[in-house]
């Protein structure tokens, strides 16, 4: 099966191949630039009430702040990776840092929620042009035998940097302003620049086809109509006639851009014929698992820390840092397990961990156990996920070629988006429907409308326990139980999710063979000399 006609690569500056030297600044310059995006993503989290409080708005206007960089970033990553491998990709790093650079500056002194909602957006588009090209230069850039433990540091970052980032967001608004966690972001980006300008080399693709602009618009709507409808979903509802329109839209916009890609073929944005490989499909299916759950997991912990344990939000969030770091020093060890055992068994490791982490935390965790009942599953939970992402995320870059390196690097992050929004969706409704379901049979002799406001939500029910008087405790008992019920819910149902995936992988996953070369010399480590 062919796939794009040959096209002329050219690498700009001349002088060969990057020496160690250059490989080690490449990886840096993408790394920081890949961890302002991330951070971005989840910094605002931990700011919802200042900004509500500030600027007067309501809590779906806030969420819609929060969002909108979201479904921005995820829309446009397909269509803006294509023409950065054309239009060439350092000069469109260098535009999108710029781009999100000032509309984050915007952001952080945005008088209205209008503004703020604004600059969000052409955050947003800044973030689409970063995202995809931090991974096109490292698999245009790297030679074959360092390119996956370069990716392993590239996914590490994209895996653990939104826990970092929400940790470091949480300390600048406990100890200043919540306007300042906008300054890690600029920091990162203003670095990234000047480093991008020094040391990334440019390279771009010349095609013989025209760039598929049908189907680039097609994709951006499949892909804003299917986001809306995970994102406002739980909020609106799943039968209300917004979030119906919107999934008809998606599923319909879907349906044609598969039509129009195989119409084209050569020409395509996206080869959807190349989703026979099984790199790609096992790839792809690995990130939207291992993604979603992990987002799943964030929307359970939280309130586990928070409601159940009464923890602030810096330590709720710093609690969730062993599993970040575990992820990272876990992504960067994969390369090397894939080299020997094949990427395929490491993938089926990876998978196997992540699902024994999330049984773990169903069997084990409780009120009385706190954070030490769900740690152990949090370990594994990161490991598993360094070990199956870095795999995931090279067989998919590997199954298309040189030249539409921006479109697979993109593929790889809007798989990564969609997890991120379905896992948020699904767990958090299983938690909500757990808790519930639970809590009715535990209200007995509580105040009618602490009773109703308690099964709003465990957060509720703490907040209206203070009004309760003696039945204060027995509120707050049957509230953080009827949590811990739901949790053990979701957490099943994500372990069987892991499950039915390592069936796939394991059967229908990347060829498992070793790695061709198994270079010790580690990109993010290159050596000095020369």
């Amino acid at each position: 099966m062919s796939t794009n006609q040959p096209v002329q690569a050219t690498q700009a500056g001349g002088g060969g191949a990057p020496h160690a030297r250059q490989l080690r600044s490449i990886l840096i310059t993408v790394s920081i630039a890949l961890m302002a995006v991330i951070a971005s993503v989840t910094g605002l989290n931990v700011a919802q009430t200042h900004m509500a409080v500030e600027f007067g708005a309501s809590q779906s206007t806030v969420l819609w702040i929060i969002n909108i960089y979201t479904l921005a970033l995820a829309a446009l990553l397909l269509p803006l990776g294509a023409l950065g491998d054309r239009l060439g990709r350092k000069p469109m790093l260098v535009a999108g840092l710029a781009v999100f650079g000032i509309a984050t500056v915007v952001a952080a002194l945005a008088p209205t929620a209008e503004v703020m909602l604004t600059a969000r957006v052409v955050s947003g588009i800044g973030a689409a042009m970063i995202m995809p090209i931090t991974l096109a230069v490292i698999t245009s850039t790297f030679p074959e035998e360092q390119r996956g433990k370069a990716i392993g540091v590239w996914t590490g970052v994209a895996g653990g940097g939104g826990i970092l980032g929400m940790f470091l967001a949480a300390l600048l608004v406990d100890v200043a302003d919540w306007r300042w966690l906008f300054t890690l972001p600029v920091v990162l980006i203003l670095v990234a620049l000047a480093m991008t300008l020094k040391s990334v080399p440019n390279s771009r693709e010349t095609s013989a086809h025209r760039f598929d602009t049908v189907g680039a618009l097609v994709s951006i709507i499949a892909v804003t109509g299917l986001i809306f409808v995970l994102q406002e979903g739980p909020e609106r509802g799943w039968t209300a006639p917004a979030t119906l329109i919107s999934l008809t839209v998606g599923l319909i916009a879907v349906i044609g851009f598969v039509a129009w890609e195989l119409h084209r073929r050569d020409a395509s944005l996206l080869d959807v014929r190349l989703f026979r490989k099984r790199g790609l499909s096992g790839g792809s299916l690995t990130l939207l698992a291992v993604f979603g759950v992990q987002a799943g997991i964030g929307v359970v912990l939280f309130p586990f820390f928070q409601a159940v344990l009464g923890w602030s939000g810096l330590l709720s969030t710093l609690a969730m840092m062993p599993m970040a770091l575990a992820m990272m020093m876990s992504s960067g060890l994969a390369p090397k397990l894939a080299a020997g055992i094949g990427a395929r068994m490491t993938m089926v490791a990876g998978i196997a961990l992540a699902g024994v982490g999330m049984a773990l935390m169903a069997l084990f965790v409780s009120v009385s156990g706190g954070y030490l009942s769900v740690l152990p599953g949090l370990l594994a939970m990161g490991v598993g996920m360094g070990l199956s992402m870095t795999p995931a995320t090279e067989a998919i870059t590997a199954s298309l070629p040189r030249e539409k390196q921006g479109a697979a690097s993109a593929l790889n992050d809007v798989t990564r988006e969609f997890g991120t929004t379905l896992g948020v969706a699904l767990l958090g409704a299983l938690v909500s429907t757990g808790y519930r379901n639970s809590i009715d049979d535990k209200l007995h002799g509580i105040p009618q409308g602490a009773a109703d406001t308690a099964r709003e939500g465990v957060a509720n029910a703490v907040e209206a326990a203070g009004s309760t008087g003696p039945h204060a405790q027995d509120l707050l008992h049957a509230a953080h139980q009827s949590f811990v019920d739901g949790w053990q819910q979701a957490m099943w149902a994500g372990a069987a999710i892991m499950g039915a995936l390592l069936v796939y992988i394991a059967f229908r996953g990347p060829k498992n063979t070793p790695s061709a070369v198994a270079d010790e010399t580690d990109p993010a480590e290159a050596v000095s000399a020369g």
